[in-house]
């Protein structure tokens, strides 16, 4: 340690004496090393960005599927300007609650739901609301409640158009369709078809293996026709073979259309109770007369005592006040080999004048010189003026007093008429 603070004393001391400091400015080298982890995480940003970009790259060229104001490949914002035009009132919902609102128009309701967000509560309410339901790419759960003799036949095979052959008027009026999805929606969509099972259910546009991708039947009493592909209403697809004749017959048998796609509104709220229905009742009156208590108290706490002091500037602060507060500071902190440093910094400052020697002299000398002056051992001076360490404040103390020693055991040597040193140092 004695090391240390030899290297360190010599540069507050020739600090303090008023040596200038060399400025000194990062080199580019040291600029770029501080730079990387910011370079780094700058890359890994825009990494993770261009993947973003790359990955939903798609979906945002082709829109969200079946949009009724989505004028993108995956949207159908065709076939609803069309079914505008020819009188039926297009009503875009996300709720059930919207659904149930336009019951009393006897409505068609379109239904498409990839997500998942209606449950079997939902598809009953519909089933016996709706005039018309026509449920576009139903999952396991639409089937099991709305046609429980329907099931899921898996992605339509081959490609090209499917003659109709059945007897439902929207099918025979559209004659062929084209279900497939084009490049451009590939992806947004999983088109489906269905096999029939028991039941009364017609199934139309069957494929070589016997998988129908429209089926028609009725649930709750009411028309339910079940598509297996959402491209035939996309704006991309719906100009393809009978496409548009089969989306305007089917979507436009009523002068209503509620448009509907279940949001995260309509999923079922399912898990632990929350933190309100675990509480007592009392918690909440509690916490909110709490609540204002704090206010209160920080208002009162807070307010302002009388107007403000108007002072006279500039403030003269006497040097002894700053000296004790410093003083203070130190002791709380219990920073004492700073309180030390101070305390020699001012000494070697006294002394070095005292022996002759300038204001930004080396410690060394300043040692070598007083202890010449006072005939005492140079090893002892060294140690007060620079390696000592303090302890405890009984330690700060005797240096104080040790250091105040020397500097009068100096001031009497190079006094002419004062009586030479004793070579003692009190303990």
């Amino acid at each position: 340690m004695s090391g240390t603070l030899e290297e360190e004393r010599p540069t507050a001391s020739n600090t303090t004496h008023g040596a200038e400091a060399e400025a000194l400015s990062p080199s580019l080298r040291q600029v770029g090393r501080r730079s990387i982890p910011w370079i780094v995480l700058a890359v890994i940003a825009v990494v993770v960005a261009l993947l973003g970009i790359l990955l939903s790259g798609r979906g945002a060229v082709s829109g969200a599927p079946l949009d009724p104001a989505g004028a993108a490949p995956a949207g159908a914002k065709a076939v609803v300007e069309v079914l505008r035009q020819q009188g039926v009132t297009v009503v875009p919902v996300t709720t059930m609650q919207q659904v149930r609102d336009r019951v009393g128009d006897d409505p068609t309701v379109l239904v498409f739901d990839p997500d998942g967000n209606l449950d079997a509560n939902g598809y009953d309410s519909l089933a016996s609301t709706a005039a018309s339901l026509v449920v576009v790419e139903p999952d396991y759960t639409a089937l099991q409640q709305l046609a429980p003799g329907v099931s899921a036949g898996g992605r339509i095979s081959g490609t090209g158009s499917i003659a109709a052959d059945c007897t439902v008027p929207a099918a025979v009026t559209a004659e062929r369709i084209d279900p497939h999805p084009t490049g451009n929606t590939e992806g947004t969509t999983v088109p489906g078809s269905f096999r029939l099972g028991d039941g009364d259910a017609t199934g139309c546009f069957p494929s070589d293996s016997g998988l129908f991708s429209l089926v028609q039947t009725t649930a709750d009493g009411n028309p339910l026709t079940l598509v297996g592909s959402a491209a035939i209403l996309m704006n991309d697809s719906v100009g393809r073979a009978g496409n548009a004749a089969l989306a305007l017959t089917l979507l436009g048998q009523h002068r209503t259309l509620v448009w509907y796609q279940p949001s995260l509104l309509d999923r079922p709220v399912t898990g632990p109770p929350d933190l309100s229905a675990l509480t007592p009742g009392w918690v909440t009156p509690v916490v909110l007369l709490l609540i204002l208590v704090f206010v209160a108290a920080a208002f009162w706490r807070g307010r302002r005592f009388g107007p403000l002091v108007v002072e006279n500037l500039p403030v003269v602060v006497r040097a002894g006040e700053t000296r004790e507060g410093r003083a203070r500071l130190y002791q709380r902190s219990s920073a004492r080999l700073r309180a030390a440093d101070a305390l020699r910094i001012g000494t070697l400052g006294r002394l070095a004048g005292l022996v002759g020697l300038p204001q930004s002299a080396p410690v060394t000398e300043i040692v070598e010189a007083v202890a010449a002056l006072t005939r005492r051992d140079r090893n002892a001076v060294r140690g007060v003026l620079l390696d000592s360490v303090p302890r405890t404040d009984a330690d700060l103390l005797a240096l104080s007093d040790t250091l105040a020693e020397l500097e009068r055991a100096t001031a009497t040597a190079v006094t002419p008429d004062s009586p030479g040193p004793t070579g003692r140092m009190d303990a």
